[in-house]
């Protein structure tokens, strides 16, 4: 049933392809990307998503696009370029991993190591988290996490798998559980960001940097939550993981509006001009996904949480997509970025239609994930 939503969605990404034959897109307020080079942290939704319309309609072309990106990736790494945040694992698990899966590509499997080892650096040992962003020793984000991080982990678990190495494991599991502990709030909320004190690795306090206030629950870092810690528990079977996810995906799901896709912020204020975020309901939709999967239909959140996947998608593909838009560049109207920075408060976001698209795949034909 959700076969038209993926054939637009295929179509208008190949239109991109040829478009903009080797630019990224980018964030604006102008319901069109900003098209450039690969130095954000959003590029691979962009590659995920050939690989992604590859896998589900056979296409050689997407498959040699993205391919042909792998070089691209590799410069990257080598020169360094813009990689000192752990969003390294968005960059590389939907471009040389997502190879690797789909191809066995050596050269994409490498790559894929020198991102995790790249990572893996990020663990600052005195605290027991993975440093988010910036350099070690800065002093606003030396002792920094963020509930983001936990769709970074993937790309430490597959280099376990692959090398054998209990580092890799060790450092993933070790942060999660420290986000669950820190992150997560009584009710099923969390915080978007928390701080520690970088010497004695102490806990500081809860905060935010995209949410509307410091103790308000941001919707996207919710969806982080929900979708992240069920992929912990996918590769660790750590039934606290299992748990934490089913609990933010509840606190989710119960605070929704009636067309059953978020605002911005779960605390916001709203109005007629508050903004939604269809991005959040994209990644918690491919949460809801991974946690069915797990569950199995004896489980007392079964239908509970079958229900709100059918509503959100409905809702997404009905009034959210850009189905009726044949010239859109993007997947999905109303995603926000940064609303209180007024970046983006209001358009096309490009994990958003990646999620969107990885959602409706999954749904569609039951295809894993690159995560």
């Amino acid at each position: 049933m959700w076969s038209a939503a993926i054939e637009d969605a295929m179509l208008k990404v190949k239109t991109n392809m040829m478009k903009y034959e080797g630019l990224f897109p980018h964030i604006t307020e102008n319901q069109r990307y900003e098209w450039g080079v690969n130095e954000d942290w959003i590029e691979g939704f962009y590659t995920g998503m050939m690989w992604l319309s590859y896998e589900y309609g056979g296409d050689t072309y997407f498959k040699a696009y993205a391919e042909s990106q792998l070089a691209n990736y590799k410069n990257r790494m080598d020169q360094h370029i813009s990689l000192d945040h752990h969003d390294i694992g968005f960059l590389y698990s939907l471009s040389a991993i997502a190879q690797w899966r789909v191809t066995g590509s050596r050269e994409a499997r490498e790559l894929g190591l020198q991102a995790a080892k790249r990572l893996v650096e990020r663990w600052r040992p005195q605290i027991g988290v993975i440093q988010a962003w910036g350099v070690e020793g800065d002093p606003e984000n030396g002792g920094r996490i963020i509930i983001d991080c936990l769709l970074n982990l993937p790309l430490l678990y597959w280099a376990y798998e692959q090398t054998g190495d209990p580092h890799y494991y060790e450092v993933a599991h070790a942060h999660a559980l420290m986000s669950r502990r820190y992150l997560v709030r009584g009710d099923g909320s969390s915080y978007h960001t928390f701080y520690f004190d970088q010497q004695s690795g102490n806990a500081l306090r809860g905060g935010t940097h995209q949410g509307y206030q410091d103790g308000s629950t941001w919707t996207r870092g919710q969806s982080w939550g929900v979708y992240g810690f069920a992929l912990s528990y996918r590769y660790t079977k750590d039934e606290r993981f299992l748990e934490t996810s089913k609990q933010l995906a509840r606190y989710f799901i119960d605070h929704l509006p009636e067309d059953h896709i978020a605002y911005w912020d779960f605390d916001a204020p709203i109005t007629v001009d508050t903004p939604r975020d269809s991005s959040a309901s994209a990644i918690t939709a491919c949460g809801l996904i991974e946690l069915l999967a797990i569950i199995g239909e004896e489980d007392a959140d079964y239908s509970y949480f079958k229900d709100a996947l059918q509503k959100t998608m409905e809702s997404l593909v009905r009034d959210y997509s850009t189905m009726k838009m044949p010239d859109a560049e993007g997947l999905l109207q109303h995603g926000s970025y940064h609303v209180r920075g007024n970046r983006g408060p209001d358009d096309y976001m490009i994990w958003g239609d990646y999620y969107y698209m990885e959602a409706l795949i999954r749904m569609e034909k039951g295809l894993h994930t690159y995560w």
